[in-house]
């Protein structure tokens, strides 16, 4: 692995539309799918196309339906029932597989704030809130899955009316969708009603769509994460790691995975005692090992030292058996994600860090990123930069004082260091936070990505969360507030949305380096939220293993690689053994304008990139197919005797 690449070789470009991220490219429940076709302001642009046939085809058989006019009685309760048919159909919420209708309310206003008010029909499923109106060409449509509803509020729109009640939906994803309608009119109380309820199912003693979602996949996504298969592309087990069960009931540590790679030579008992050392029982295990220089990536809690400086002789032993495991090098470097004065509060509280003075051979590094509270509150107010109005003159500074990209060049910065420790100093590292599921699971994940091209591919990303994410216990359930109405949780927090925007900042800077694209990134954080499939549900493992989960809802998995066309990067090269070092300096990133800024119209691209890439990827296998071809007439014709003795030159192709 002695190949680096840097980003100043790397000329090209591109992003995906926001029209294309916005909308499943697969229209979920109908099992087809739909060109590119978007509703102005829609969040997902669901079944938008289906909706257009629909409009299409009724037209058609209004044409052509017309017959001889009927007596003038008859003619006039015909032509409303038949009228009022039809205006219902063209106003019906598309509705996916498991999907039910719980409310419907007519003559609700959508405030706008790009394009003005629109009255149109509300429809409230279980899974969705759906706006409707007719009265502009074509129909604007405004779909909002309720898992990405945080709150609902109750505002003032006096300009719209004495009698008139405003709705505010504030969202997890960024935007702020408002309506108001009358409040004396019991289907609209019923909506209001309904919304509660089904966008917090958890908060009503209700189950997540996810347990009602029945679509069936030609591929099975729970399937694409096996750890021991996983441990074995690595060289795992070895001389000195071992797969271990100690954990199989999930008793050592219950935020855990039930498999863990352990040093070979220390006993379950010994294994214990560090447990009870380390914050809640999360002991160091490996997560990633270099296939030449077994310098490996160990994650783990904070140890328990306290105001008193505690000490554990097993830890200690522990971690100079991980040092050992390397033989090329007489160093473990410990990176603490935490700031150094955070470090010190938390040894007040019985945290703390590892000491050089009890661990020999350790050298101490603390990253400086902040906690959980300070991220929730740098995109509280990046929402306010980018929504819904855009202060042209002070952008720039307005998106600086959020000090959203100086954390993400802190998390890029930290992780470029855990990388190069291990490429070029050849130099294990041992990872940790507080306790080991947040900041920790940003840094290796990340240092992975840099430092095997395997977690580069379209499924090795995805082996990549459900392990460092999934299975070692990112507290999603905690995080993201699935299904739960207390908004005002301090446990929520968003650091998967961050660890996704570091990926995307090493895709603008690899372009060719990663199979996916940027819609596939939009897709799984649209999807953090959505509660339609099982994946991101839950705080670890044993939870999703109580709720059944794999048996009983779907993987996002399934959905991604039954249709892998539609989240493939056409420019791609598949980088064996290189090491990626992203330039981690606030000059060189930039606010991800597609994901945080795509329900502005304003900001979108005017042509639809998403869909000229799916046309590279379409002409990049036809000159693959074109020059196997030439190389296969190429073969054949040296194969023949020739009369005349000539030289070619050699041909390279390069696609």
């Amino acid at each position: 692995m002695d190949k680096h690449l840097s980003t100043g070789c790397h000329g090209t470009d591109y992003s995906a539309s926001a029209s294309s991220s916005r909308k499943p490219p697969r229209t979920l429940g109908t099992g087809s799918r739909q060109p590119s076709i978007e509703a102005l302001d829609s969040p997902t642009g669901s079944h938008v196309e289906w909706c257009k046939q629909l409009i299409a085809a009724t037209i058609s058989s209004q044409i052509s339906g017309v017959g001889p006019v009927a007596p003038e009685p008859m003619a006039r309760d015909y032509k409303a029932l038949r009228d009022g048919n039809k205006q219902a159909q063209l106003e019906e919420a598309p509705r996916i597989p498991g999907e039910s209708i719980k409310a419907i309310a007519k003559d609700v206003m959508y405030i706008c704030p790009f394009s003005g008010a629109v009255s149109g029909t509300l429809t409230i499923t279980d899974y969705k809130l759906f706006f409707k109106s007719l009265a502009r060409d074509p129909p604007f449509i405004l779909d909002v899955n309720l898992g990405a509803i945080s709150r609902l509020e109750t505002i003032g729109v006096q300009n719209h009316g004495e009698n008139t009640r405003g709705l505010e939906i504030v969202c997890k994803d960024l935007r702020n969708p408002r309506f108001a309608y009358k409040k004396e009119e019991q289907s609209k109380l019923q909506i209001l009603e309904m919304l509660t309820r089904y966008a917090f199912p958890l908060s009503h003693d209700l189950p997540l769509f996810a347990f009602l979602y029945q679509e069936k996949f030609p591929e099975d996504g729970w399937k694409v994460y096996d750890p021991t298969a996983e441990y074995k592309r690595q060289g795992l087990p070895n001389e000195s790691w071992v797969i271990s069960k100690v954990n199989s009931s999930y008793e050592v540590c219950d935020t855990y995975p039930a498999l863990l790679v352990v040093p070979s030579s220390i006993s379950d008992d010994d294994l214990k005692k560090v447990a009870s050392f380390r914050a809640k029982r999360r002991f160091p295990v490996l997560s990633w090992i270099h296939p030449e220089s077994q310098a490996a990536i160990i994650r783990c809690g904070q140890p328990q030292v306290g105001p008193s400086d505690r000490r554990c002789k097993e830890d200690e032993r522990y971690l100079q058996t991980i040092l050992d495991a390397n033989a090329q090098s007489h160093k473990l470097t410990i990176f603490d994600a935490r700031q150094s004065s955070v470090a010190d509060t938390n040894k007040a509280k019985d945290g703390g860090y590892e000491s050089e003075s009890f661990y020999p051979n350790v050298e101490l590094n603390f990253l400086e990123i902040p906690n959980i509270h300070v991220m929730r509150e740098s995109l509280r107010k990046l929402k306010e930069v980018v929504y819904p109005a855009i202060d042209e003159a002070h952008w720039l500074s307005a998106v600086d004082a959020t000090h959203w990209l100086e954390y993400i060049r802190l998390l890029l910065a930290g992780a470029v260091r855990i990388a190069d420790r291990l490429e070029s100093g050849k130099t294990s590292a041992v990872v940790h936070c507080s306790d080991g599921w947040d900041r920790t699971a940003q840094l290796t994940s990340l240092a992975m990505l840099m430092l095997d091209s395997h977690y580069r591919t379209l499924r090795g990303f995805q082996v990549l969360i459900e392990k460092e994410w999934l299975s070692f216990g990112h507290r999603f359930a905690s995080r993201v507030g699935h299904g739960d109405q207390n908004h005002a949780n301090s446990e929520r927090s968003p650091l998967f949305v961050q660890f996704i925007d570091c990926v995307w900042q090493m895709t603008k800077q690899f372009p060719s380096a990663f199979e996916f694209n940027e819609l596939f990134l939009i897709t799984v954080l649209d999807h953090l939220y959505s509660c339609l499939f099982g994946t991101f549900l839950y705080n670890n493992e044993l939870e999703r293993m109580l709720k059944e989960v794999p048996t009983k809802t779907v993987s996002l998995w399934s959905y991604i690689n039954s249709q892998v066309e539609e989240f493939t990067n056409p420019f791609y090269v598949a980088y064996e053994h290189h090491v990626l070092y992203p330039l981690a300096s606030t000059r060189h990133l930039e606010l991800w304008v597609n994901y945080y800024v795509r329900w502005n119209p304003r900001m979108r691209p005017q042509v639809p990139v998403h869909q000229s890439l799916k046309e590279l990827l379409l002409l990049r296998v036809e000159l693959e197919r074109r020059v196997e071809e030439l190389r296969r007439d190429a073969s054949s014709s040296s194969a023949q005797p020739s009369s005349a003795t000539h030289t070619t030159a050699p041909m390279h192709t390069t696609v």
